[in-house]
């Protein structure tokens, strides 16, 4: 038994953290949840530039969408949702055989709405009842101007992946959001069973102090903030608020790890995945960790409730200099930044693809 069946077994979800349009025309994702035991997928701005720019199998379809009129986000919309569509129906069986626990992918809104709680509402609606897809999770940032957007969005029955939380601080402000969406369900009589996941990301805490500590404290910021916030996660679940709502009818936000790629070429390449093994989480990872945790992976000790030595860890880093509250809000926002400008490049190659389809009068006139 490889070691993703193993973590599978241990009560993790592993996710894919990707997704082209390759990976299921060649059947590679149905490859990867028979031998790896996924069961999930992520998707971002990044990765579906990549995957665009990187690939011709997107070519004919966006020569379709340009003569039938459609250019910019609404042709990437296109090409997103079908991609996703096929995606989630991989993982139907999946989802209906755990009651919807499992079997999820995830799209993301315009990063462009990071700070913009009503027009990440609208979109998140619009995205969700376009797909047609019941385990499809809509990727709404967890920053301040955020969390309204959560909370209504679960209100209004749409699943929603809160993404860009970098610390135990934010994702408790994005549980909250998302109980008191579930709460507002049962006030109206409403079933509050919609299901959310808050991804707190990990490798860049690692990535961003790196040259500003000694050796022996690199790689352990991220871990010791995962410590902390799977503490913080574990006591919510036990809380007698969330127990109430939950015996109403509704299901746990689980948390899942995000950015589970090591990102030093000096670390071991399944670092955090190894310490991250938690039944009742997801952790999402990029094709070359889930292989590499498959081809040499190992379990070894599972997290703790109480979140073992990271609170002295965290000590050390602060010893050491580091102000973790200021570099966690740093972080979230510098990760919309990124988003925002993955999209833009997004954007200008879907324009650079469209172009190429466009009629030769279009090309001039749009000159």
């Amino acid at each position: 038994m490889n070691a993703t069946k193993q973590l599978h077994e241990l009560g993790q979800s592993l996710w894919l953290d990707n997704i082209t349009r390759d990976l299921l025309n060649t059947h590679t994702l149905d490859q990867y949840i028979a031998d790896y035991s996924v069961t999930g997928l992520t998707s971002n701005p990044t990765i579906f530039n990549h995957a665009i720019k990187g690939s011709p199998a997107y070519d004919a379809a966006i020569e379709e969408e340009v003569q039938r009129g459609k250019s910019g986000e609404k042709l990437f919309f296109q090409l997103a949702c079908e991609d996703l569509a096929r995606a989630a129906d991989v993982f139907r069986p999946l989802y209906d055989s755990t009651s919807g626990v499992d079997g999820w992918v995830s799209l993301e809104v315009p990063p462009s709405l990071a700070y913009d709680a009503a027009g990440t509402l609208s979109m998140a609606k619009k995205l969700y009842c376009r797909a047609e897809r019941r385990n499809l999770f809509i990727k709404i940032p967890g920053t301040p101007e955020g969390l309204p957007a959560i909370e209504d969005a679960i209100f209004a029955g749409v699943p929603v992946n809160v993404t860009l939380l970098f610390s135990r601080d934010q994702y408790l402000a994005a549980a909250e959001a998302y109980i008191r969406g579930v709460e507002r369900r049962i006030q109206a009589g409403l079933n509050p069973n919609v299901a959310s996941v808050a991804s707190v990301f990990i490798s860049r805490w690692d990535a961003a102090v790196a040259d500003k500590v000694a050796a022996g404290l690199r790689n352990k910021l991220g871990i010791a903030v995962a410590g902390q916030t799977y503490q913080a996660y574990r006591k919510l679940l036990n809380s007698a608020r969330w127990q109430r709502a939950f015996n109403a009818g509704a299901r746990p936000q689980r948390l899942l790890w995000a950015s589970t790629g090591v990102k030093d070429p000096d670390a071991s390449d399944i670092l955090y995945v190894k310490a991250l093994a938690a039944p009742f989480t997801i952790n999402t990872m990029p094709e070359a960790t889930l292989k590499a945790f498959a081809k040499h992976g190992d379990i070894g000790s599972v997290m703790s409730p109480d979140a073992g030595d990271c609170e002295e860890v965290m000590a050390d880093f602060i010893a050491a200099g580091i102000d973790t509250q200021s570099l966690a809000a740093q972080l979230q926002g510098e990760g919309a930044k990124s988003f925002i400008k993955s999209w833009n490049e997004l954007m200008d190659v879907i324009e650079s693809k469209s172009s190429s389809f466009k009629p030769a009068g279009d090309v001039l006139a749009a000159a």
